[in-house]
């Protein structure tokens, strides 16, 4: 009896102990989120004074920033899959999770890599930049990736969670804008032919590849769980900040200042802005920003993957603007990109529902793995 005793109450005096313990494994298992959370809060402040917490975009390897040239890219045509984290994310969400637990479970980076046999590589970037900054800036990062390894990197492959989602969009908007301009550039320098017109620049003309050879590459993109129309959450959060300041008490302006200093990637979420005229434009509460069409890209399949958080029996309304619980159905299943007569030449879209996943578990969950490598 008092051997029971003396042990229960060593153990009642440990407890702290171990508790200390447990927060301390946790935290250090969770501190690699602490910068991209600051950065995706408050990243476009930091970046604007030069913080050095501030994330640079860039490729990602062993916990630190990889320069293009260090990548040392050398089996020959390999497919190369390129993962985008979300908002407040970093690469880890698609190697382990944790940066302190490598022999947990493999994400879907470290999988492919396995049993496809493909060339994973992971960005991070600050996500409380512009959509469209860091979209120009992903786009150009592509465009050294395979202008260092031409012959490394065979057949490109995209795949966004998220605010990534919408990064890859935008980095195809600016690189076939570059295109564009250049096409235009020509034709207006050139004299027009008499007689029969010369016949269309094929895509894989030599100003693609010089302007934005990624493009060339480019065969699948993935969109895992991505607001194409707009986050419930950041209109929400848009509404509550005016009727606070329209309140104007001190306290209520307090509170509408605080949430007016959340970063532009967070604002640039509630309609998804892609294109940097649309955030440029002055800001009407009565009206909502104007949102500049970003076309798909030609030749390029489109997998949409959506988690439907409710279950079936909840009504469907709710199901329809809860969607995931973070992204709105509606919004997730991109209606915007379902018209197939507007698709440009040679692309598809395919759309995936993925029952009972919420926002994260679209990360993690096995049946989104089997999807990816099925049509990977």
């Amino acid at each position: 009896m008092l051997r029971r005793t003396l042990t229960a109450l060593a153990r009642t005096a440990l407890l702290p102990a171990r508790g200390a313990a447990l927060l301390y494994r946790a935290g250090r298992a969770h501190q690699h989120f602490f910068e991209p959370v600051l950065n995706g809060a408050l990243g476009d402040q930091l970046a604007a004074r030069h913080d050095p917490r501030a994330i640079a975009l860039s490729f990602r390897r062993g916990g630190r920033d990889v320069a293009v040239a260090e990548l040392g890219l050398s089996t020959l045509h390999q497919k190369t899959v390129v993962f985008v984290h979300g908002l407040m994310g970093d690469e880890l969400i698609w190697q382990t999770g944790f940066q302190d637990a490598p022999a947990g479970p493999l994400r879907y980076g470290p999988r492919l890599a396995a049993e496809r046999g493909c060339r994973p590589l992971y960005v991070r970037y600050n996500s409380g930049l512009h959509i469209s900054e860091n979209g120009r800036a992903l786009s150009q990062l592509l465009t050294e990736l395979v202008a260092a390894y031409p012959h490394a990197v065979g057949e490109l492959v995209l795949v966004g969670h998220s605010m990534g989602g919408l990064l890859i969009r935008s980095a195809g908007y600016y690189a076939s804008s570059i295109i564009s301009k250049q096409l235009s550039v020509s034709n207006e320098q050139v004299p027009k032919p008499r007689g029969r017109p010369k016949k269309p620049i094929p895509g894989n003309c030599s100003l693609l590849t010089e302007k934005a050879p990624w493009l060339a590459h480019l065969r699948t993109v993935f969109l895992l769980g991505v607001p194409h129309e707009g986050s419930y959450l950041e209109q929400n959060g848009r509404l509550v900040e005016r009727l606070l300041k329209r309140i104007n008490l001190m306290p209520t302006r307090f509170v509408s200042e605080a949430i007016a200093r959340r970063s532009n990637g967070i604002k640039d979420l509630g309609e998804s802005l892609l294109v940097d005229e649309d955030w440029q434009q002055p800001d009407d509460p009565a009206l909502p920003r104007p949102r500049t069409p970003v076309p798909l890209l030609p030749g390029v399949r489109y997998h949409v993957l959506v988690g439907e958080w409710l279950r079936a029996s909840r009504p469907q309304v709710l199901r329809e603007y809860f969607g995931d619980g973070l992204v709105g159905a509606t919004s997730g299943r991109a209606t915007e990109l379902a018209d197939e007569t507007a698709l440009p030449p040679g692309t598809a879209v395919r759309t995936a529902r993925f029952a009972g996943q919420h926002h994260s578990g679209l990360l993690h969950h096995p049946a989104v793995y089997q999807y990816l490598q099925q049509w990977m």
